[in-house]
């Protein structure tokens, strides 16, 4: 008789593990700066927070030929100080480790670089509960939220794969949403993160999470209740 892979649980960083606001909008500004450009208002560099960097930049004035240079610029910023300038969400280690004593297999994905995403999480002691940390690539590789979802699946493999009746992605924007979307799996927005208000329901999120105390059973009660969803 083969085994059934165990509930995986997909969890966002940026907004829904740790508010890593401070350092990202420092960074973007000072990539602003760097290539005489005005800096965007607070509301729009809040935006910057959660999808990829060269997606933001695109949107937000920075000219394609401009890219590598506003991310080389963000970068080096990043790397200095802010990639540090980021907290914890109260009660956060205790929601993950509730759910790894369920017996749920637990994996970051991040659209954050994987390079980054690694030494925040082993920093906070995140990296300690779970089964592993995926994120997108440097440089200009194209990336979405749902390559990085890919990504993760592949290197968890079949045998911690479940399918998508028993699978959850737990983010904060729309693009977690979305990524998770389209690999068939439900996503349960957060709503202590960085999202608009409606942001997560428009995109299609089957719940929304209103406090860290109550993450573990919203997320407890979507995977092991597979009649929730056609398989």
């Amino acid at each position: 008789m083969t085994d059934v892979p165990a509930p995986l649980v997909l969890l966002d960083l940026d907004g829904t593990l740790t508010d890593s606001a401070p350092g990202i909008l420092s960074s973007v500004a000072h990539a602003y700066r760097a290539l005489g450009l005005p800096v965007p208002d607070p509301a729009t560099l809040r935006s910057f927070v959660g999808p990829p960097i060269t997606v933001s930049f695109l949107a937000h004035g920075v000219a394609p030929e401009r890219l590598t240079e506003a991310v080389a610029a963000y970068r080096a910023a990043f790397t200095a100080e802010g990639m540090f300038d980021n907290a914890l969400y109260p009660g956060i280690l205790e929601a993950i480790a509730r759910l790894r004593a369920a017996g749920c297999t637990l994996a970051v994905a991040t659209s954050k670089p994987e390079v980054y995403a690694r030494p925040i999480c082993e920093r906070f002691g995140i990296t300690a509960l779970v089964d592993g940390v995926y994120g997108a690539p440097l440089d200009h590789v194209p990336s979405t939220k749902a390559t990085v979802i890919a990504h993760a699946l592949a290197e968890l493999g079949p045998d911690r794969v479940p399918g998508p009746a028993r699978t959850v992605m737990v983010g904060d924007r729309e693009h977690d949403v979305l990524g998770a979307a389209e690999h068939g799996i439900d996503c349960l927005g957060v709503t202590w993160g960085y999202a608009q208000p409606g942001e997560l329901l428009g995109a299609g999120a089957v719940d929304l999470v209103d406090d860290v105390a109550s993450l573990a059973q919203a997320v407890l009660a979507r995977v092991h209740a597979p009649e929730s969803r056609p398989v």
